[in-house]
């Protein structure tokens, strides 16, 4: 274990990245799921709507097809679960919406309306770790719904537009399934294991053995949680890819001991629909799988106590949602819910994060007009030609905001110019004034807001995951010096450690990207992290010290010399 130098305590005012936010990183393994989703999503009823004349009621259907944006990454049993719930949720978002348009038409009332709702989208999509594309959908869709002209008998017909979208949505959604139904478990399974083989390359020493072990423990636990949230059957191929997590943890726990191309094997073995690669080699498979009964008994703990903490994170998602859109309106802007919007899709979880976005937006958003003034003459041609290029553009910007926001952001400001006119063609420099204006507003102001409202308890909570990890290694440590501790029980207990080492670690990065604020516990987030990682590795040894010998065809191969592994003993 290397030995880490305690780091300084953490500067009161940071430097804001900017070249940093605009690097273009690898595109996700599975970019182009989402992608082909949303267009199979939109494209029925938007060409429904076309064949009937009825363009003007896209936004309504957009509403539902959006849906199929979400959970991806999850496994079909859980993805069934979220995106049922995502299109209740935008359907509520929306019907409050709608009822507030008909009954108001005070530009100041309905601003105030869609920065409360953009707040509490905010607060759900985070507090229920929905994923990408968070809260920015519900917030353009309710924002925009504000502002379109509506009476009291009209909102059950849009509601019911967006309903059965919705339902289509949630099957698109599910589609894949059928063809593999293991799918997200295998990739996030694979993920972990080539994580995991990035730092047993490290063998635990080097400048960047730290940031390749916090991102390991993160993948093998996002791992687990996929694989938890299958449910409580259990099936041969679950069983399979649980173990193979556990090497991965494994390999974390002890690098020296493990063989990264065996792991990245494995990694590719999970690929398509070949069979599930299994470690049989180790004598004591029986007590790690125990370790995962024990866990998957233990309840869940329930999304809404996590609300507490993102308190800031409401308040400043209100506070500059509401600014935009007042500042919006008072410059003239006809549509201040691009103000609103863009404010919305800025707060992240501190704001070095948010500035970055900020940035990413601004840039994004610019360049976006320009493919719009590009693209406008095709679209008005025919409105056939409009619905084409909103396909496409759907399609782009899934499949490059994976590498960069700023680059989704390319596609989607164009996208979201050609989704008003589907009421009727508009003058294009006034659109690209209005948006060019509203960015910079919600933006400037946005941050503005961020800067005001500080998280001032960002350093409480990593003291809590400090705590919390000096208890998961202290319970670690008494079933180590046990003469003969259940198997299921210590691996739970290895199992609850390295959780709460992922939570640490994330938690600090969080706090350490506020402004003004009390100066972080350094030295003992570090010690804590050392002390955890050593407990870890003790647990490995002690269910057995070569547990990733071995080849995939069962044959074993020496990773080391007798004497390096004598050293890793306890």
């Amino acid at each position: 274990m290397s030995r880490t130098t305690p780091t300084p305590r953490t500067p009161a005012v940071r430097r804001l990245p900017l070249a940093g936010a605009l690097r273009v990183g690898r595109p996700s393994d599975i970019w182009f799921k989402p992608a082909l989703s949303v267009v199979a999503a939109v494209a029925p009823p938007n060409l429904t709507l076309l064949a009937l004349g009825r363009l003007d009621l896209a936004m309504y259907t957009m509403a539902g097809s959006l849906c199929a944006l979400y959970a991806h990454h999850r496994p079909y049993a859980a993805r069934a679960r979220a995106l049922a719930w995502v299109v209740l949720g935008m359907l509520a978002g929306l019907a409050v919406a709608l009822v507030t348009a008909s009954l108001t038409t005070n530009a100041v009332l309905l601003v105030t309306v869609g920065a409360l709702l953009a707040a509490a989208q905010k607060v759900l999509c985070d507090a229920t770790r929905i994923g990408p594309p968070g809260n920015v959908i519900p917030a353009f869709v309710t924002s925009a719904a504000l502002f379109a002209p509506q009476t009291l008998g009209q909102v059950p017909g849009h509601l019911a537009l967006a309903a059965a979208a919705g339902a289509w949505a949630w099957l698109v959604g599910m589609a894949p399934g059928l063809l593999r139904p293991h799918g997200p478990e295998r990739r996030a399974t694979a993920h972990a294991l080539n994580a995991a083989a990035a730092y047993a390359e490290t063998r635990g020493t080097g400048d960047g053995h730290a940031r390749a072990r916090a991102a390991g423990y993160a993948a093998v636990q996002a791992a687990r949680q996929s694989l938890m949230s299958t449910g409580a059957r259990s099936t041969t191929t679950r069983r399979a890819l649980e173990r193979l997590v556990v090497r991965a943890e494994v390999a974390l726990a002890a690098p020296v001991d493990s063989d990264p191309e065996r792991l990245r094997a494995w990694a590719r073995q999970l690929r398509g629909t070949r069979p599930v690669p299994g470690p049989d080699d180790l004598p004591d498979a029986t007590g790690e799988l125990l370790g995962v009964d024990a866990e998957r008994g233990t309840p869940a703990r329930p999304w809404w106590t996590r609300l507490g903490p993102l308190t800031p994170l409401a308040v400043r998602t209100a506070l500059g949602c509401a600014l935009a859109g007042h500042a919006s309106l008072a410059l003239g802007i006809g549509r201040p819910y691009w103000a609103i919007v863009t404010a919305a899709s800025l707060y992240q979880a501190n704001l070095t994060l948010t500035w970055s976005r900020g940035v990413q937006r601004v840039v994004g958003n610019l360049a976006g007009v320009l493919l719009f003034a590009a693209v406008v003459p095709l679209a008005h041609a025919h409105h056939a030609a409009l619905v084409l290029c909103c396909l496409a553009l759907n399609f782009g910007a899934e499949a490059l905001i994976g590498r960069n926001y700023w680059l989704g952001s390319v596609c989607v400001t164009p996208m979201a110019l050609l989704i008003t006119e589907f009421a009727g063609y508009q003058q294009p420099g006034a659109l690209i004034a209005e948006r060019i204006t509203d960015t910079v507003v919600g933006a400037l102001v946005g941050l503005v807001a961020a800067v005001v409202v500080t998280n001032r308890r960002a350093g409480d909570r990593v003291k809590q995951a400090v705590v919390a990890v000096d208890r998961a290694g202290e319970r670690a440590a008494r079933l180590l010096a046990e003469p003969g501790p259940a198997p299921g029980d210590l691996e739970s207990a290895r199992r609850s450690l390295a959780a709460a080492l992922v939570e640490l670690r994330a938690t600090a990065e969080a706090a350490s990207g506020e402004w003004w604020q009390r100066a972080l516990p350094q030295e003992r987030v570090v010690h804590a992290e050392q002390s955890g990682h050593r407990t870890l590795a003790a647990t490995v040894r002690r269910q057995g010290p070569h547990p990733d010998r071995g080849t995939l065809d069962g044959s074993t191969v020496d990773r080391g010399s007798d004497t390096k592994r004598e050293d890793a003993r306890p």
